[in-house]
């Protein structure tokens, strides 16, 4: 590996941060804007209705994820929608962080609503609405959006990212 290459890699890892930290703050915004779908099945729902309001989609899956068959098929085809329909895709690689920052991980509003015997939350696909005109004005957005497209341009089409562990 040469001083080039390590330095390349460095600021890599870098932007891959700050893509993360971007990501926390539009899922803490949409949160708190009820801007926000969270499963395949209600985020396929969303798609069909009205794409166009929808500014980013993330697909999460670990390593148990990759084996699931039914589940790649239905982000084949979340994928194939959101490519024709311009909406920004990043697949997350840790559903756990993804979780906590939904507020449905461990002492999180959702799921400690209920009985104990309630089936978990499906964190696998997660829309972000664009709920006011000022929400695209959003940096944190704007930097996500600008990473997709650098991606795009790559031939990247589902960038994967890793969420900062806090």
């Amino acid at each position: 590996m040469t001083l080039e290459e390590f330095a390349a890699g460095e600021q890599k890892t870098e932007g891959m941060d700050k893509v993360g930290d971007a990501l926390e703050e539009v899922l803490s915004k949409a949160l708190s804007q009820r801007s926000i779908t969270v499963g395949v099945y209600e985020a396929a729902k969303l798609l069909n209705v009205d794409p166009d309001n929808v500014v980013l989609c993330l697909l999460a899956a670990d390593e148990d994820d990759d084996r699931d068959v039914a589940l790649q098929i239905h982000f084949t085809l979340i994928q194939a929608f959101c490519c024709e329909n311009d909406i920004n895709i990043l697949r997350v690689s840790n559903p756990g962080r993804l979780a906590e920052l939904l507020l449905l991980g461990t002492g999180g509003s959702a799921a400690a609503s209920g009985g104990g015997a309630e089936q978990p939350p499906d964190l696998h696909c997660v829309l972000v609405t664009n709920p006011h005109s000022s929400q695209w004005k959003d940096p944190a957005l704007s930097q996500l959006i600008c990473f997709c497209r650098e991606s795009r341009y790559m031939d990247q089409w589902v960038p994967v990212i890793n969420l900062p562990e806090r």
